[in-house]
């Protein structure tokens, strides 16, 4: 049965997502991307957009529909932080279940991000947020 794999599945990427204290990584990557604030905040010399920095291609890759702008929306931007860790932080990929730290190392430095020693320092922002 599918469904109920499914829902295993749901259930474990909330756990994985969602720290013991309570705030969960997005939450932390949104505290760490711009200390909380929301709208249409532009950063990385104007290519990064919202509360979470989309990049256009970040965007694009979620293919979650809508236009681009809607990334000032911090709801529409977790659609795409979820979207996009549901393509590219996935177990088929990384050859594991993901981790809060890969995941994070995704978000700041692409789909293969989580390789790169440049985004270690971004996990340990990301890390001490959420505790």
């Amino acid at each position: 049965m599918k469904c109920p794999r499914t829902i295993v599945a749901l259930l474990l990427l909330l756990v994985i997502v969602t720290n013991v204290s309570g705030k969960d990584l997005v939450d932390a990557i949104h505290a760490v991307e711009t200390g909380g604030r929301i709208g249409p905040i532009r950063g990385d010399n104007d290519l990064a957009l919202g509360p979470l920095q989309i990049h256009r291609g970040c965007w694009e890759d979620a293919n979650i529909g809508g236009n681009y702008s809607q990334c000032a929306d911090l709801e529409y931007s977790k659609r795409v932080f979820y979207a996009y860790m549901k393509r590219y932080a996935t177990k088929k990929r990384l050859g594991r279940i993901p981790t809060n730290e890969d995941m994070a190392r995704i978000w700041n430095g692409g789909p293969n991000g989580y390789k790169k020693k440049a985004t270690v320092a971004y996990w340990t922002k990301v890390r001490k947020e959420m505790n």
